[in-house]
């Protein structure tokens, strides 16, 4: 199987360094579109594309491989970042309810949002739904979450949840002796 697993590309609030999820549904930003149609150069074609049904993910798959078929997959939706929904890091740095979340090490729920254990149990629940049904040629266009709980989950050597982070427009590519290059 040839799988390729993209994070989008940037939105203005990703480049404001805002926690951007569910609530926000920001289309592409230009600085976005021209780093996809960069990295496009670089991949190789696929039959089909899952995608969280977000905007950022839609274009960032359209964009990407223009004559793909698309499939949907609402569980991929961003978490619910809750109350920090499109604030910043340096906006919150003194907040008790952001202190308490990064004092958890980022496994705390988010406050009138989403558990991040929620998330990733409903997003590795859809992967195996799919994974039977992916033909030989596939990606996953979707969140930085999204990846990094694949990658936790399926990649070896195994590595921690956060050390799958990428950037926007970056993702991984499943080698054809089973190992996971990074796309940059």
């Amino acid at each position: 199987m040839s799988l390729i697993l993209i994070r989008h590309g940037s939105t203005r609030g990703n480049l404001e360094g805002r926690y951007i999820g569910c609530r926000t549904d920001e289309d592409l930003c230009d600085e976005g579109i021209c780093k996809l149609l960069q990295v496009r150069r670089r991949l190789p074609p696929v039959e089909k594309v899952y995608i969280s049904p977000m905007r950022r993910c839609v274009q960032s798959a359209r964009l990407l491989w223009p004559h793909a078929r698309l499939e949907t997959v609402p569980e991929w939706t961003e978490i619910d970042f809750g109350t920090f929904e499109g604030y910043t890091w340096t906006q919150m740095k003194d907040w008790p309810a952001y202190r308490r979340f990064l004092d958890s090490g980022g496994t705390a729920p988010f406050p009138q949002g989403e558990d991040p254990a929620d998330f990733r149990a409903r997003t590795l629940k859809a992967f195996e739904a799919l994974r039977p049904h992916m033909p030989e040629k596939c990606a996953v266009v979707a969140h930085g979450g999204t990846l990094m709980t694949l990658m936790e989950a399926f990649a070896l050597p195994h590595q921690t949840y956060f050390s799958w982070q990428t950037a926007c427009a970056e993702g991984f590519v499943l080698g054809k002796d089973g190992s996971w290059e990074r796309i940059v």
